[in-house]
C-alpha cells in the first residue's frame, strides 16, 4: 500500500488529484471550513468516513458530528436491554474523541432509535418530548437548529440508497432542512446560515445511487485509527463483520457529491419551440 495520502476528484471528464482536499476542491474556504457529519446511529460516520474525518482533522477542519438516534435498540443481550443507550453514548464518545474530535463537537440529538418515521417534519412538543428545541419536536427542527448552529460549509451523510429505514428517513430530513437553515423560516431556531452547504453521500451498508466522484487513500496507519474506532461499539456484536469488509477494502474511502437542480421553466423553453413543417410531414 502507499504511504501517501492521495485525493482523485471527478467533475465531469476532468480527473483532479492531489495530497489535500483543498488541492482537489473547487469552493475551498480555508479555515472556514466546518464539517458536519450526519450519523443516523452513533457508529455510521465511523463506518462510512473513518478516513476522511482523519484528513479532515489533518487539514485543520473543524468537524462535528450529529447523532440522530439514541441507539435505544441496538442491545444484543438481555442485560444490556435497559442500559444499552448509556453503553452506547460512552462508546461513541471514545471512538471519536480517539480521532481528535473534541467531545463538544459530539451532539446527540437523542430521537428514539427505529422509531424516527413518527419524528418527520415539525410539530409542537408535548411536556414529554425529550428532544423539543424552543418548544417543537421532529426531525426538521432538530436539524435546522444544529444546521444554524455549527454553520457547516460541508455535509456528510449516508447514501439514500440505504436500506436502513432510519438511515433513509434522515437523508430525507437533512436535506430539506439545509434550506430550512439558510431561509428565514422559524427564527427562533437561529440566524440563517449564509449559504446552502455543500452535501456529499458516504457508504455505509449499500451502494451509492450513482458512482462515487471523490476517492481518498491514505497510509494504512489511518485505516487502523478507523478499525480501532470500530472497535470501540463492543456492545455491537456483528460489529467484526463490518471490520472485516473495512480491512478488505483497505485504506479508501469514496464519497459522491449531491448537486441540487432547483426547477426552472426556462430549463425546458427550446423543447417546446415551434417547428417549420415542411411537405410530405417533415420539419425542420
Amino acid at each position: 500500500m502507499s504511504n501517501e495520502i492521495e485525493f482523485v476528484r471527478l467533475i465531469g471528464t476532468e480527473r483532479r488529484v492531489g495530497s489535500t482536499l483543498e488541492s482537489v476542491s473547487k469552493h475551498w474556504q480555508g479555515d472556514k471550513e466546518t464539517f458536519l457529519f450526519i450519523s443516523p446511529h452513533d457508529d455510521d460516520v465511523i463506518l462510512g468516513a473513518g478516513l476522511m474525518i482523519q484528513l479532515a482533522m489533518k487539514e485543520g477542519v473543524d468537524c462535528h458530528i450529529l447523532i440522530a438516534t439514541d441507539g435505544s435498540m441496538g442491545y444484543c443481550s438481555p442485560e444490556q436491554k435497559d442500559n444499552i443507550a448509556e453503553i452506547r453514548m460512552q462508546e461513541t464518545y471514545e471512538c471519536y474523541q480517539a480521532l481528535g474530535i473534541p467531545k463538544e463537537n459530539i451532539v446527540w440529538m437523542g430521537f428514539p432509535d427505529c422509531r424516527l418515521n413518527y419524528y418527520r417534519g415539525r410539530r409542537p412538543a408535548n411536556t414529554d418530548d425529550t428532544c423539543a428545541v424552543e418548544g417543537y419536536v421532529g426531525l426538521q427542527n432538530s436539524f435546522t437548529h444544529q444546521l444554524r448552529r455549527i454553520a457547516p460549509t460541508q455535509v456528510f451523510l449516508p447514501t439514500s440508497e440505504d436500506l436502513h429505514p432510519d438511515h433513509k428517513i434522515v437523508h430525507e430530513e437533512l436535506l430539506i432542512s439545509l434550506f430550512h437553515a439558510s431561509g428565514n423560516i422559524w427564527p427562533e431556531l437561529g440566524e440563517p446560515i449564509p449559504a446552502v452547504p455543500y452535501v456529499h453521500e458516504m457508504g455505509v451498508y449499500c451502494d451509492f445511487p450513482s458512482p462515487p466522484d471523490l476517492k481518498m487513500q491514505t497510509p494504512d496507519e489511518y485505516l487502523q485509527r478507523k478499525i480501532d474506532g470500530i472497535r470501540c461499539f463492543k456492545s455491537q456484536t456483528q460489529i467484526e463483520s463490518l471490520i472485516q469488509i473495512v480491512e478488505r477494502s483497505g485504506p479508501e474511502e469514496y464519497m459522491r457529491a449531491l448537486r441540487f437542480k432547483l426547477y426552472s421553466p426556462k430549463s425546458y423553453h427550446d423543447m417546446f419551440k415551434k417547428h417549420t413543417r415542411m411537405p410530405g410531414g417533415g420539419s425542420r
